[in-house]
């Protein structure tokens, strides 16, 4: 029975894939033929939008019909229209799935396109010369089984990479080449221009000025008689080289009337090219969506497979009527076992739920750690130059008062604070970012900031002016770092979209109540300014504002932890801006007078070292750098140092020498601190022992108190704040 049930869906499914062929595929083919004609077009006329809507309708009927030379054409238009938008790396995925469908439709004429293209993106916006050769050499090889003229177009591509990489004598023997088969390109006026342009640049290189000349005014010549379809650009590049070559030749005044031409045509074009980079800006939003329609539409022919599969089994039902008498008989025995498998696979559902939740728990161990990770991993160099500056400080006494010093501390401190904020900025919502109270001149502090921004200004040509409130106190009282961070995010801010301007701070006394003084701030730029409708969305997290000018890279963080921070300190931010005017941010946030307070300051956080007191420390570290750092800081201030690469070293020189305290790094090969430390307490030795980690300290503080460590500081950390620990937990110990 089961035998004959099956030749009879066969036979029924042979018949049904016969009546129902698609009788519309030719029509539907001619649509697919106009719908890419119309996404080249398009795409010449840089109207991508239009090109990539017309390539993803002719994509989706191609995979409808399972045309694979169509589905190659189609991605192929996708990925030059993505090319134009500077989306590189998608470009590419679609050029590969271009090359897969093409290999299955055996079209040499698609590869050659393709490999030519990958060629293209490599050498022109990628600039990776190696790379485009061994893509031009492949669609070469597939031109040739093409004609004539496709091939020559591929060979004077490889010429210009291999010149544009001075590799000339490669490149000779492709020129001598398409020379050769000039006769074939009679008609192909940008080919004929690409060849006297490029066997103008070989003969330069050669010193053969005059056939140089000759070769670069037939390339001139073929511009000027504005040939039909031809690429308006290469009348510039022309202009470029002559101007370039009259120069070299010394004859001036040939050079300026070229370059002047040259001018006079981009300028041109940088108009039209402006207008269109507006253009494609605006469509870089519509991009995202368009994807997704491309992976739903492949997804969607996926579904109707499937949904024609499971017709075909409906009409084999049908067909198979007669036989539901029979399986009537045995209809309770198939949902009694159709009732176990429905058991069966929602047990086999709750374990991949259970699986699935360990797995989410799994990631949310592995984000943290993967934040303490790179935590680690920053702090460490970061602890090396600041403990260098520190060094420098002490040991060229004549640089102490050096600007570019100053300014080098500042900003490995800023660094600091801003890798701290971005690993956690996740943690802002959870308030597990603290600040800090230390005593500062708010004059000196904005003119630090200002010192370390003058060379950003300076490429465009903007001044920076610090203006501060007389009334306000000359110390105050706060957290310093990050009031800096607010201000170079805000300069940064204003300097990326000011040319020939300025950037003004100004720092008001606005109020002073009870212990606190109100403080205002203003960060004022006449740059571009930021549309009105985009003023709302500054603040939010990654967002990017199209400010109509170059198109400026960043995290999108910038203003959100602006506005984070400022909220940390119990202050407000505001914004006025005006396009083509410039912006001020304005901001308020207190802070308490330190007139009172500064010899309190100094005697908290400076130890006397003025006293004869020699400590010897065991330094326990295995970074060579960070080794060097601390027993240079310990001995600028007589302190006698050993270092031991590890923990059982470090236990080595206990038996041997007397120590008065132990710095211990807990991130060590072979041994870790942790259990380095437990082991030196089981032998009985009570001197301090102090961990230095870059981890953060809550992390380790409940190992470190359990394995016997007295305290822990955290990397980079201020000398003297290190000094005032070991002097307390030796002096402790002492008593």
């Amino acid at each position: 029975m089961k035998k004959i049930l099956k030749t009879t869906l066969l036979l029924l499914c042979l018949v049904f894939t016969i009546t129902t062929y698609p009788q519309d595929s030719l029509r539907s083919n001619k649509e697919i033929k106009v719908l890419l004609l119309k996404a080249s077009k398009y795409l010449n006329e840089f109207e991508t939008e239009l090109s990539i809507e017309n390539a993803k309708k002719a994509l989706s009927l191609s995979l409808k019909l399972k045309n694979n030379d169509a589905i190659a054409r189609s991605y192929n238009f996708i990925g030059l229209n993505l090319v134009e938008h500077n989306e590189y790396e998608k470009a590419i995925g679609y050029y590969k799935k271009s090359l897969t469908y093409a290999d299955k439709a055996k079209n040499d004429t698609i590869k050659s396109w393709v490999y030519n293209n990958l060629g293209n993106l490599y050498s022109y916006n990628l600039k990776n010369h190696k790379k485009a050769i061994e893509y031009y050499l492949i669609s070469l090889n597939h031109a040739k089984k093409v004609g004539e003229i496709e091939l020559n177009y591929n060979k004077l591509n490889v010429i210009s990479t291999y010149f544009d990489s001075n590799q000339f004598d490669k490149g000779e023997n492709y020129l001598n080449d398409v020379e050769e088969s000039l006769v074939f390109l009679n008609k192909e006026f940008e080919a004929q221009f690409l060849y006297f342009s490029l066997k103008g640049d070989y003969y330069t290189n050669k010193k053969k000025f005059d056939n140089a000349e000759e070769n670069y005014l037939k390339a001139l010549e073929i511009c000027q008689s504005k040939p039909k379809n031809f690429y308006y650009y290469h009348e510039i590049t022309i202009n470029e080289s002559l101007s370039t070559f009259y120069n070299s030749q010394n004859d001036y005044k040939k050079a300026y009337q070229f370059l002047y031409v040259a001018d006079s045509l981009k300028e041109k074009y940088n108009r039209k090219n402006n207008i269109r980079k507006v253009k494609l800006l605006g469509e870089q939003i519509a991009h995202e969506e368009i994807e997704r329609e491309l992976i739903k539409i492949e997804t969607e022919k996926k579904d109707q497979d499937q949904e024609l599969m499971n017709f075909k089994v409906f009409l084999i039902l049908i067909g198979l009527i007669f036989l539901i008498t029979l399986l009537i008989l045995y209809s309770q025995f198939r949902i009694n076992k159709i009732r176990v498998k429905s058991n069966n696979e929602l047990r086999v559902a709750n374990e991949e739920l259970l699986i699935a939740k360990e797995n989410a728990e799994e990631a949310s161990k592995l984000k943290s750690q993967f934040v303490s990770t790179v935590s680690h991993e920053l702090r460490t160099p970061l602890y090396g130059v600041i403990g260098m500056t520190d060094i420098i400080e002490v040991e060229h006494n004549e640089l102490i008062n050096s600007p570019h010093l100053k300014a080098l501390k500042f900003s490995a401190k800023y660094l600091l604070a801003l890798v701290n904020d971005i690993l956690k900025v996740y943690k802002f919502e959870e308030n597990q970012v603290v600040l800090e109270n230390n005593l500062f001149n708010l004059e000196d502090k904005l003119e630090t900031i200002k010192n370390s921004m003058e060379n950003i200004a300076s490429k465009h040509n903007n001044s920076i002016i610090v203006i501060v409130d007389e009334k306000i106190p000359q110390f105050i009282i706060g957290d310093s770092i990050r009031l800096s961070q607010i201000i170079m995010n805000l300069m940064s801010n204003s300097l990326k979209f000011t040319r020939n301007g300025e950037i003004e701070i100004t720092a008001i006394l606005k109020e002073v109540k009870d212990d606190s003084i109100y403080i205002e701030f203003k960060v004022r730029d006449t740059g571009i300014g930021i549309p009105k409708k985009f003023q709302d969305k500054v603040f939010e997290k990654f967002v990017q504002i199209d400010r109509k000018e170059d198109d400026y890279q960043g995290t999108g963080l910038g203003l959100t932890i602006v506005k984070k921070l400022i909220d940390l300190f119990g202050g407000e931010i505001s914004l006025e801006s005006e396009e083509n005017e410039g912006t001020t941010f304005t901001f308020t946030i207190p802070f308490e007078s330190g007139e009172d307070k500064v010899t309190e300051f100094v005697n908290n956080i400076e130890v006397d070292l003025s006293k004869p007191k020699t400590y010897r420390i065991l330094i326990v570290e295995d970074n060579k750098i960070n080794q060097i750092v601390t027993k240079r800081l310990l001995e600028n201030y007589k302190f006698i140092c050993e270092i031991a690469d590890d923990g059982y070293q470090a236990i080595e020189l206990l038996e041997k020498y007397e120590f008065d305290a132990i710095l211990m790094d807990i991130n060590m090969p072979k041994i870790n601190g942790f259990e380095t430390t437990k082991l030196i307490r089981q032998r009985n030795y009570s001197l301090p022992i102090i961990a230095v980690t870059a981890f953060e300290k809550e992390e380790v503080e409940e190992k470190a108190k359990i394995s016997g460590i007295d305290d822990i500081i955290a990397k980079p950390f201020d000398a003297k704040q290190l000094f005032k620990m070991i002097h307390q937990h030796v002096s402790v110990k002492q008593v």
